[in-house]
């Protein structure tokens, strides 16, 4: 049979090409250009690869911290200029409204559920990323509020990172922060989670 095709010229088949690579499923679009689902798919890996990643060096470090600083002389790591130093916050990042910890709790589980049901759209790598570290952020302290003292839903969250005049904060509201902003960055440019460009 594979000989008879050989002879007659059977055409190429369309889906033998463009194998390579990320593979034709995923670069193939819609009739309206829209990427396909396999390729929404590796977007949403790579959400929660960051996120992982961002939850866990988030949950290593306050671990850490706990067992050999809290309790502890500061660690001076730049001079005066940067320290070690084990706090515990009711607030929300860097120490603000520590009289609204069950609020700020209720906030971080909503910003979880709402980045899980974007992340069905979600075909931009760049907001993967963005929201990846949001997510990595907010279950990262979300841990500390339901499983530390003084009780569930309003634990104290482990700081430990003391830049000279400025609030003490940890790994996850770093990885807020650097989410926050690269979202900034990408509405200004105008790219949308589903991958189009818009222009105002």
């Amino acid at each position: 049979m594979a000989e008879a095709e050989r002879i007659i010229g059977t055409p190429d088949i369309p889906e033998a090409e463009g194998t390579e690579g990320d593979g034709a499923a995923e670069r193939s679009e819609g009739p309206a250009g829209e990427a396909t689902p396999a390729r929404g798919g590796r977007k949403i890996m790579v959400l929660v690869a960051v996120a992982v990643f961002a939850y866990l060096l988030d949950l290593v470090s306050k671990m850490i911290v706990v067992a050999k600083l809290e309790h502890h002389e500061p660690i001076q790591l730049i001079g005066d200029w940067l320290q070690l130093s084990a706090i515990r916050n009711a607030g929300a990042a860097f120490g603000i409204g520590e009289a609204y910890t069950i609020i700020f709790t209720c906030i971080a589980a909503t910003v979880i559920i709402v980045i899980s049901r974007l992340a069905r759209k979600l075909y931009s790598l760049p907001w993967a990323i963005a929201l990846g570290l949001l997510l990595g952020g907010a279950l990262g302290n979300l841990t500390d509020r339901i499983f530390r003292a003084p009780g569930v839903l309003q634990g104290a969250v482990v700081d430990f990172i003391a830049p000279a005049n400025f609030a003490v904060f940890n790994l996850a509201d770093s990885a807020i922060c650097c989410g926050g902003v690269l979202i900034v960055i990408l509405s200004f440019r105008g790219l949308d989670p589903d991958g189009t460009v818009h222009k105002d």
